[in-house]
This record gives structure tokens, C-alpha cells and sequence, in this order.
């Protein structure tokens, strides 16, 4: 009798423990609904494109393209519970004011030049994320990005930026070291839904802070999982950092390496290399910068090739070389940054030419980029920037141009 009396106290015990445990929870998780923060963002963009002697498929003359859209995005982080949180986001692109006259590359106006920014309504996030001293886990569509964007980055120039369906962890296991790896099984582009890509894509990073710069090596295995058949398999070595040489000036380099398997079914394989060399320096608030990147060739065959990247940062913001030509692309680039009464000053010139010549291709062009762009508080900014592709043995003379307004909260 006891000890049925013993048993019965304890599973009371138990089932009244579970009742508040469970009454708990459900306040916690009625707190971090009500505790969380919305938040929103805006764009409002002109964008022009002037092309010399562009012509389509048809073999007809393009017309210049003019949009005028603007991109909203409105989101939801909810409070955490015992590590775990939630992030709801939702992206918009329209036309506004019927300045439409562009190839939005879904079959718009394809008589006109391209401007990728597509009338678009989509989740952009939704994810689940568990967070400790030692680990960031999150599932779901996500904002992914690693260092500088150059292989894997958010395309946040476009309007329709890029996300992944990921599963993604970040590891901090020693002060200065972390570990990230994700498994990307969908591809959300900038070119709208009808346009993503199905994928099997692993990517591991891995990077050590120094006290003269972080350490990077790095293996993205990307595979197009549909009828396409395609891999591309890129380990790499970076290393970047800045040293200071007095009060007034600081040093910066940069220095990459990266190998690339590429192969295709029906096609043969293909391999090429990544180079990134970079040295400049900060004086009283002005940044100049020396640039030399390669993106090999295989045999003038094949060009290096990164799909993941926030691909304008790159090679000219005229978007000439959103893919690499087969003869590969050695950029050697000079650019010099700094403020001026608060307004951002830029300019970056670039010499294009190929890395192995073939079919008579070499001369890739040059092109001059500008940019002016002021923050008025935390909440608002504006800016112009223009850029002028000059044409070499392929592409064609490019100018374009935007002008924007944003605001967030």
C-alpha cells in the first residue's frame, strides 16, 4: 500500500512538473510571438541601359531599356525560446508608373536590352533557427553568403535577390575559428520563381581571424539537380586583412587561390583556375586599391565559373561578364573610394582580356565605373552610379546607368 502510495505521489509529481513545464512553454513561445520585431525595407530604382550594335536571337536591333521599379520587402523575427526563433519575410518587385521598357529575361519586351529585375511576389525567408554560444543552425529558405560573395553571395543589387532552400550551420568552436557548412536543395534566383534551380549543393567554409587578417579555405560541390547534369567542384585558400602602418595609414591585401572540376554529361570534363590578388591602401579616409583576378581557361574551352556569386560586385557594374567566355577573364582593375562632406565617392577602372586566346578572341574590353551615394540618417539613402563598357574582340559598347532612393525599418 505504501508503496503504491510512494508511486502514485511521484507520478503526480511527474504529471503536475509536465503541466507547468508544458504551461511554460506555451507562455515562452505567447512571449516570443509577441516580444518579436517587423521590419521593412524599400528600393525605388531608375535603371537605363544604352547598347552599340546589340541584337537578339532574331538577328534585329536591340532597343534601350529604361525601369523604373520598386522593390518592398517586409518581414517578421519572432523572440526566442530555450535557442529557437523564426524569420517570415516577404519580397516584392513592380513596375511603377508603366516604365516597363526593358527584357525583364521572362520574355518581356525581349526587343529590348535586359535589366534582371522581373515583376515578382515570393517568400524570400522562411526559416527556423536554433542558437547557442557554439552553433547557428538554421532550416529553411535563407540568406546565405561567405566572404566576399565572390563564389556565394545574396545578388542584393537586383531587386529579386538570392536565396537558398538550406540547411545551414555555423560552428564557433575556439575564439577566432568557425566553420560553416550548408546543403542547398533549391537555388532561388534573381530571375522570379519560374526560373530556380533544383540543386544538391554542399558548401563548407571554414576561417581563422589573425591578428594580420582571416584565413579562409573553402569547398563549394555544387550540382544542378535536374536534366542538366552539371557539377562544379571549387576547393580554395584566401587569406585577407588589413595592417596598420600608423594612425593615418593602413595596408590591405588579399591573396586567393581556387581549383575548379567542372563536368557535364554528353560533354568532357573541365578544369581551370581562380586567382585574386589584391594590395592597397587607407589614407585619411580615401581607399585606393590595385586588382589583378583571374578566371582561368581549359585549353580556351572553358571558362572558371562561379553561379552562386553576387556576380555585379565583380568585373564591371555593366555586367558584362555575368559568365565567363571559354578564353577565361584576367580583370586588372584600379579604384579609388573615400567620403566627401558625407557622400560616398567611387570610381574603379577595369582592363578585360582573356586568359587563353582562342577563335581570335583577346581583348575583352575596358570599363569605368562611378558611384556617388549618401546615407541621410540610419533609415534612408540615395544614390547614382553609371558605368561605360568599352567593347573588345566580343560584347559590344555598354552604358548603363541608376538612380535610387531607400528606405527601411
Amino acid at each position: 500500500m505504501k508503496a503504491n502510495l510512494l508511486s502514485l505521489a511521484v507520478a503526480a509529481v511527474v504529471a503536475g512538473q509536465a503541466s507547468i513545464a508544458s504551461a511554460d512553454l506555451g507562455s515562452d513561445i505567447t512571449d516570443a510571438l509577441k516580444g518579436g520585431k517587423a521590419y521593412g525595407d524599400f528600393r525605388l530604382r531608375y535603371e537605363m541601359v544604352d547598347q552599340d550594335n546589340a541584337f537578339n536571337a532574331n538577328g534585329d536591333k536591340l532597343k534601350d531599356a529604361d525601369a523604373l521599379t520598386l522593390r518592398s520587402r517586409l518581414g517578421y523575427i519572432t523572440g526566442d525560446v530555450h535557442g529557437v526563433s523564426a524569420t517570415v519575410e516577404f519580397e516584392d518587385s513592380r513596375v511603377v508608373a508603366g516604365m516597363d521598357d526593358y527584357n525583364n529575361t521572362n520574355g518581356h519586351n525581349i526587343d529590348h536590352s535586359v535589366i534582371a529585375d522581373p515583376e515578382t511576389t515570393e517568400l524570400d525567408q522562411g526559416f527556423i533557427q536554433y542558437k547557442n554560444d557554439l552553433v547557428t543552425a538554421k532550416l529553411g529558405r535563407q540568406v546565405i553568403t561567405m566572404d566576399n560573395h565572390r563564389f556565394v553571395g545574396h545578388v542584393g543589387w537586383r531587386q529579386d535577390r538570392q536565396t537558398f532552400d538550406a540547411g545551414s550551420f555555423k560552428l564557433t568552436p575556439m575564439k577566432n575559428l568557425t566553420a560553416d557548412y550548408a546543403y542547398l536543395m533549391q537555388r532561388n534566383r534573381i530571375f522570379g520563381e519560374e526560373k530556380d534551380i533544383d540543386s544538391k549543393d554542399h558548401l563548407l567554409n571554414i576561417g581563422y581571424k589573425t591578428p594580420f587578417g582571416k584565413a579562409t579555405a573553402y569547398a563549394y560541390l555544387l550540382e544542378e539537380d535536374n536534366s542538366s547534369e552539371k557539377s562544379y567542384d571549387t576547393y580554395g585558400l584566401r587569406f585577407a586583412g588589413k595592417a596598420e602602418i600608423n594612425s593615418d595609414l593602413k595596408a590591405l591585401y588579399t591573396v586567393e587561390y581556387a581549383q575548379q572540376d567542372f563536368s557535364e554529361e554528353g560533354a568532357e570534363d573541365r578544369d581551370a583556375d581562380y586567382i585574386n590578388l589584391e594590395a592597397g591602401a587607407e589614407f585619411m579616409g580615401v581607399t585606393a586599391k590595385l586588382g589583378y583576378e583571374v578566371l582561368g581557361s581549359d585549353d580556351g574551352a572553358y571558362g572558371f565559373a562561379t553561379p552562386l556569386a553576387t556576380l555585379h560586385k565583380f568585373n564591371g557594374w555593366a555586367d558584362q561578364f555575368l559568365g565567363t567566355p571559354a578564353q577565361g577573364l584576367v580583370d586588372m582593375s584600379v579604384s579609388v573610394s573615400g567620403k566627401l562632406a558625407g557622400v560616398k565617392l567611387m570610381a574603379v577602372y577595369h582592363e578585360f582580356e582573356a586568359d587563353e586566346e582562342s577563335n581570335g578572341v583577346d581583348d575583352l574590353g575596358s570599363e569605368l565605373d562611378l558611384l556617388v551615394a549618401k546615407k541621410f540618417s540610419e533609415n534612408y539613402s540615395a544614390g547614382i552610379k553609371y558605368a561605360m563598357y568599352s567593347e573588345g574582340d566580343i560584347k559590344t559598347d555598354t552604358d548603363k546607368g541608376w538612380l535610387w532612393v531607400s528606405a527601411k525599418f
